[in-house]
């Protein structure tokens, strides 16, 4: 009997195991097409004059070129400079609305989940029309119109260098925390009861409690959002491309705007292919630093 088992158990493994990559193979599939097959193209595409007729080997003038560019360095700066203005304020924002929902009932919960939530769907074309007619620069802007009450003059928010940038920010600022909301509530309903039970017998205050419980169970939570809210700053694209364009005098314009002007507009197909892998490479080395020095006392 432990003969013939043997053989059939190894039959069934290898069954069990054709079976789980017929399951993954879609995906599978998917990810070669739309994520292996394309970075693998633009790594060959860096080191080439790329035209579709016919390609050059170039080496790495591509990249050299980019080095010398003064606007890639500016684009660098400005997404820096987005991400630094944008991230963290987005999580002071989405922990805090969560903290504020967390004590209501469920449907309530819900409906407010629902609410932040919608942004996250609408189109993000549609939602730029909104933010463009809140930065009117007419006295009939809707921006211009609050701040008269205050007797501030109006402003060209999207049309000057002074104020376009800030008016990117602003823009984040206020809108798309729906998902980052969600994240924080879930893990706020998975902190056990107890800890907060024995933190009142001991008298601690709401304050004690956010800082010694709360903030410490959400290390992994808040890294995740951190993360991934950094790697999403730095590939900004339709928030400068709809409402500025890059400009006034390139004041608004990001890498990922950058690389789509080189490819799309000026057709340099190897030059934006070389700065999408040097922006790959940042952004790696920018999260495995976040992991080294944000993840030491993180358990999952």
């Amino acid at each position: 009997m432990t003969q013939l088992a043997k053989p059939l158990k190894k039959r069934r493994i290898k069954g069990d195991g054709g079976w789980g990559y017929a399951f993954i193979a879609v995906a599978l599939v998917v990810f070669a097409v739309f994520t292996a097959y394309p970075v693998v193209s633009a790594f060959i595409i860096s080191f080439q004059d790329y035209k579709p007729l016919g390609s050059t080997f170039v080496g790495f003038d591509n990249y050299i070129e980019s080095f010398k560019y003064s606007l890639f360095w500016k684009s660098m700066v400005n997404t820096v400079v987005y991400t630094i203005l944008t991230v963290p304020v987005a999580l002071i924002i989405s922990f805090g609305v969560a903290i504020l929902i967390l004590p209501l009932n469920k449907k309530l919960q819900t409906t407010f989940k629902a609410i932040y939530y919608l942004p996250a769907v609408a189109s993000g074309v549609a939602l730029s029309v909104v933010w463009l007619w809140i930065f009117d620069p007419m006295p009939t802007g809707i921006l211009n119109q609050v701040l008269g009450f205050f007797g501030i003059n109006n402003q060209n928010w999207l049309g000057s260098s002074s104020t376009s940038m800030f008016s990117l920010v602003l823009m984040s600022w206020l809108s798309s925390h729906g998902t980052s909301i969600i994240i924080y509530l879930a893990a706020l309903l998975g902190i056990d009861d107890s800890y907060y039970e024995a933190a009142e017998l001991d008298g601690a205050s709401f304050i004690k409690k956010l800082w010694y419980i709360v903030i410490p169970c959400l290390k992994p939570t808040t890294l995740f959002l951190l993360v991934t809210g950094v790697i999403g700053s730095f590939q900004v694209f339709q928030n400068a491309y709809l409402m500025t364009g890059g400009g006034p005098d390139n004041a608004t314009t990001m890498v990922g705007l950058l690389i789509f002007n080189n490819a799309f507009k000026y057709f340099e197909f190897g030059k934006a292919a070389a700065q999408s892998l040097v922006l790959a490479l940042i952004i790696g080395v920018i999260s495995l630093v976040q992991f080294k020095f944000l993840g030491k006392d993180v358990e999952y």
